[in-house]
């Protein structure tokens, strides 16, 4: 099995429950064909690049998984078929995924005692004589 990383846009009409269903309806087609889903983000609505049919905004989703290549086929057919996805791409990992990093404590700020500030004895300052 391969890794491939999807990411397709979804029209920004798609909102709520629909967008949830159709979310997990495309990763069903993937979890149907024995596909491993290692990630699935949705990036939220962002602004396009460019105008793509007339639309200006699209909902983002990214899908991190391990496939055979035939599934990939069917997996791309189902979002060139649903009328609400304005563009995907599927491209393939050459490596392996990236474990997921927890998040590391963060380091403690320990504030120093500040330093009583000292004035300046009449030594140090050289004075002028004045004629």
């Amino acid at each position: 099995m391969r890794n491939y990383e999807s990411l397709y846009i979804i029209h920004p009409d798609v909102v709520g429950d629909e967008l949830t269903a159709m979310v997990e309806k495309f990763q069903k087609v993937l979890t149907d064909q024995a596909a491993e889903i290692h990630k699935l983000d949705n990036w939220g609505v962002r602004k396009l690049a460019y105008p793509i049919k007339k639309v200006e905004r699209g909902c983002y989703v990214q899908t991190l998984f391990c496939a055979g290549p035939e599934v990939i086929a069917e997996f791309e057919r189902r979002l060139r078929l649903d009328e609400k996805i304005l563009r995907f791409l599927t491209v393939r990992f050459e490596e392996e995924f990236p474990a997921v990093v927890e998040a590391e404590p963060t380091a403690e700020v320990v504030e120093a005692p500040a330093a009583e500030e000292q004035p300046a004895s009449e030594d140090a300052v050289p004075t002028t004589e004045e004629k």
